[in-house]
């Protein structure tokens, strides 16, 4: 009796094994390496990312902003470049960028308690002394009134500024980490 259960036993076995052999073939998060124009950055996103560019306000000026983003897996990863052309205006820029985007998503203010935003230091990988380089943690509402959890990254490198975003309901820590340590500078100023 347990030979002919034997070759059912292994033909279950082989397409359970073929069944997770193709889910393995499209995985929900396909890394690739992208280089916003113009910049010494690289980064990965987890999807081909849409591009866009359009004319906003940053440091009292209109600055062309260059997006690259794409959704997967229930989240948002977008990268925005402005080069604002003056370095000693980034520290003021980058503090005035962050609080826009905590006042778009309803953000609990600064702190450390439950729901408040938390902010440390971050150093994307290559780079250069300038304005200082912090990531956020944060915690707020959609434009359609849902939950999202954001943790964003602000840095520049000469007089172009850098936001790296990811937008979702839940953010997965291991997703979050190979995003943000993905961020790299080539050598150079």
């Amino acid at each position: 009796m347990l030979t002919s259960s034997l070759p059912q036993a292994l033909r279950l076995f082989c397409l359970v094994g073929a069944v997770l052999a193709l889910a393995a073939c499209s995985p929900t998060f396909n890394w690739r390496e992208v280089r916003p124009d113009n910049t010494a950055l690289s980064l990965l996103l987890p999807c081909k990312p849409d591009k866009a560019e359009k004319s906003v306000p940053l440091g009292g000026l209109p600055v062309q902003l260059l997006m690259l983003g794409c959704d997967a897996g229930d989240a948002t990863f977008a990268v925005a470049v402005a080069d604002i052309g003056d370095v000693s205006k980034a520290e003021a820029v980058l503090a005035q960028w962050q609080a826009l985007t905590l006042a778009n998503m309803k953000a609990g203010p600064v702190g450390t308690g439950a729901g408040a935003t938390q902010v440390s230091t971050f150093r994307p990988t290559g780079m250069a002394s300038g304005a200082p380089a912090s990531l956020v943690r944060s915690s707020g509402q959609r434009a359609d009134g849902r939950a999202v959890a954001g943790q964003a990254a602000y840095f520049s490198r000469g007089s172009q500024l850098f936001q790296v975003v990811l937008y979702a309901g839940v953010i997965n820590a291991d997703v979050a980490e190979t995003y943000f340590s993905s961020l790299q500078f080539e050598p150079g100023p």
